[in-house]
């Protein structure tokens, strides 16, 4: 049988039997897995590992196959390593009962004898992991799964096309510190629904040892991080996400994990194998961290139950699979163009990889069938986002990563005087058949520092002294208005969902810098200038009420559902218009030059402006009339429809 991929894509005919083997290895592994089960009922690691409260205390698990002995140790018997030792079970699994000794909120670790070697470690299925503040020591702290928590949000609705503002807890207040789960939903979150947005993407929740490294080295799986608050405050501001009628995707990290042995799962029971890949091949080149195994079976289990865990305990509503590129090749994509479909189907594919991908998006969708998954790849391995049913890999969404590079080579390397118009049209439209995207002008990504925002590639050191309203810079006023166009021709064209990395709506002025020894410690780079925004005096307030009145007209008229159909590219005047459906999108990239009577193939009709980016509430210069309405007329044999076109400046017309 030929896999329907084959038929929406007939370029990879000659991949046939590639795409059967990733269907049978799917089959089969969910088979050895579950047997005539679910893969729900598999992916209960978290109910079996891990403390659990029982009728007269407590009981914790631990899978070490490696280890010669174990022992469990913590403040409620002094630190003594050597006190309750742990039984070995069957396949590698110790267990050990404790009274009413042990109470929630204690710390403790887990003692691995090996060798002869003592090692301290962290529960791998520790629920909350904080550093000690005496010894400094990261350790678990006892912590019971349960679903006491009270969720209102039974009423929630997941949004059809998702408009997502990616987000850090840690980062998003104005202070100099680090905020936390309360604050994010109080004080961000409003925000974020006054905006429009219907969707956050929150990194950096699963915890990890350095807080520099965005949330992208993992130590404890499924220990929200502490940095921010308690499992509780973590759940309340979904609750109250949802109960604004925002969804909320976890950023999850299973490409990789942090290398550190007292704090995470690299040798936990002494040997570099448990979890990850032995000697090289456990080890990213690039990154310095541990790579899984994802042939064990173990391993699958762990992973997938992680899944379940955050699904079931914290209501997210999906997931963005962080690294993905990496997990696929066994290169890990480094260096690599992927210039012809040879590149997706050879000895470099991971197929054990991509068969453990399947199997997350099969759980996922059969835990809530309307969750959405992203996929961070930028090589686009095809099926990526097709139903494994198809021959695909199940996804939901692929990142457009393209789009971003795109606009940095543009804004970096080319002067707009000669930006390419039909080329941006290309790339902004090119996907694979009937796959979805995520577009986007910019991430997280492009704030860091040895990066730049778009607006910082704009404007650049004007911003610290010309964004008062009334400043007559010409650097400024070019940066606000393509900022704008950048945003509008990206939302409307280069995917089938948005993603603006929070800030960077109202252009952000500086660079995102973690504290760290270079910067003495410094929280300065590490927050959002929110007050920036809320100056009435300012032009970054412009720039927020474009994105506001951007993503409501996203949504009022469902522009990522429709096809675009291009009307007119007119190089030399930098013209690019476009229709979706009643919708005619006009834009004069053009530096200087505006074009009265300019004439654009259109629908027969009579049109308004629904949408400019020259408004003067949007820091424009109110160049185009909003209440005109414009007939359309036969020129050259062609049904028209004559405009004046601003210089630097967008705008949207609807048929009335």
């Amino acid at each position: 049988m030929i896999p329907k991929i084959i038929k929406i894509d007939p370029y990879l005919t000659p991949y046939k039997d590639d795409l059967s083997a990733r269907m049978n290895n799917f089959t089969q592994k969910k088979l050895e897995l579950c047997g005539n089960g679910s893969l729900m009922d598999f992916a209960n690691g978290h109910h079996y590992f891990g403390f659990h409260k029982t009728n007269d205390g407590w009981v914790y698990r631990e899978w070490a196959p490696a280890a010669d002995r174990m022992f469990l140790t913590g403040d409620y018997n002094g630190w003594d390593i050597f006190k309750n030792e742990m039984t070995r079970l069957e396949n590698g699994v110790f267990e050990i009962y404790l009274g009413n000794e042990l109470r929630n909120g204690m710390k403790v670790q887990a003692i691995v004898e090996k060798n002869g070697q003592i090692l301290r470690r962290v529960p791998s299925y520790a629920t909350r992991v904080v550093q000690d503040e005496v010894t400094y020591l990261w350790c678990a702290e006892v912590c019971e799964i349960s679903n006491l928590y009270p969720w209102d949000d039974d009423k929630f609705k997941m949004p059809k096309t998702p408009l997502i503002y990616e987000c850090h807890i840690g980062m998003a207040q104005d202070k100099y510190g680090i905020g936390t789960y309360t604050e994010f939903a109080d004080n961000i979150l409003p925000r974020i629904k006054k905006l429009g947005y219907n969707t956050i993407q929150i990194m950096a929740v699963m915890e990890h040892p350095y807080y520099g490294s965005f949330g992208y080295q993992v130590s404890n799986f499924f220990a929200p991080s502490s940095r921010f608050g308690t499992a509780d405050e973590l759940k309340y501001l979904i609750n109250k996400a949802h109960k604004m009628g925002i969804a909320v995707l976890l950023d999850i990290v299973h490409s990789h994990a942090v290398k550190n042995t007292n704090e995470g799962l690299n040798e936990f029971d002494g040997t570099d194998y448990q979890y990850f890949h032995a000697g090289g091949k456990g080890d990213h080149p690039a990154w310095g961290t541990k790579l899984f195994n994802y042939a064990k079976h173990e391993v699958l289990h762990f992973l997938l139950s992680n899944v379940k865990y955050w699904m079931d305990e914290f209501h997210f509503d999906g997931f963005r699979f962080d690294g993905v590129t990496s997990m696929l090749y066994h290169d890990h994509g480094l260096g690599s163009a992927f210039v012809n479909y040879d590149m997706y189907f050879s000895m470099n594919t991971d197929t054990d990889a991509i068969t453990y991908l399947m199997l997350a998006n099969d759980l996922i969708k059969e835990i809530n069938p309307k969750a959405i998954t992203i996929a961070e790849d930028m090589s686009g391995m095809p099926g990526m986002c097709l139903p494994i049913k198809y021959g695909g890999i199940g996804f939901d969404y692929r990142l457009s990563m393209g789009v971003p590079d795109l606009w940095i080579k543009y804004l970096k390397d080319i002067s707009d005087d000669y930006w390419n118009m039909g080329n941006l049209w290309w790339e902004l439209n090119s996907r694979r058949p009937k796959e979805k995207v995520i577009g986007y002008c910019e991430s997280h990504d492009q704030a860091l520092v040895g990066d730049k925002t778009i607006m910082f590639r704009l404007c650049d050191a004007n911003m610290y002294t010309s964004m008062n309203k009334g400043t007559n810079d010409s650097v400024i006023y070019r940066g606000i208005a393509l900022h704008k166009m950048i945003r509008l021709v990206t939302s409307s064209l280069a995917g089938d969902g948005y993603l603006n990395f929070m800030g960077n709506e109202f252009g952000h002025p500086e660079w995102i810098d973690f504290p760290r020894e270079g910067n003495g410690w410094s929280y300065h780079y590490c927050r959002r200038q929110w007050n920036l925004v809320d100056n009435p005096d300012l032009l970054y307030m412009g720039l927020n009420e474009f994105d506001k009145a951007m993503i409501s007209f996203l949504k009022k008229e469902k522009i990522l559902k429709s096809k675009a159909d291009l009307s007119l590219i007119h190089e030399d005047d930098k013209i690019l218009a476009y229709k979706k459906e009643d919708k005619l999108f006009v834009y004069n990239f053009h530096p200087y030059k505006s074009f009265e009577g300019y004439a654009i193939p259109a629908q027969s009709g009579e049109y308004k402006v629904i949408l400019s980016t020259d408004d003067s509430d949007f820091g424009g210069h109110n160049r185009v009339d909003k209440e005109y309405v414009y007939k359309t007329e036969i020129i050259d044999g062609r049904e028209c429809i004559k405009l004046y076109i601003p210089s630097r400046s967008a705008f949207v017309l609807k048929k009335v």
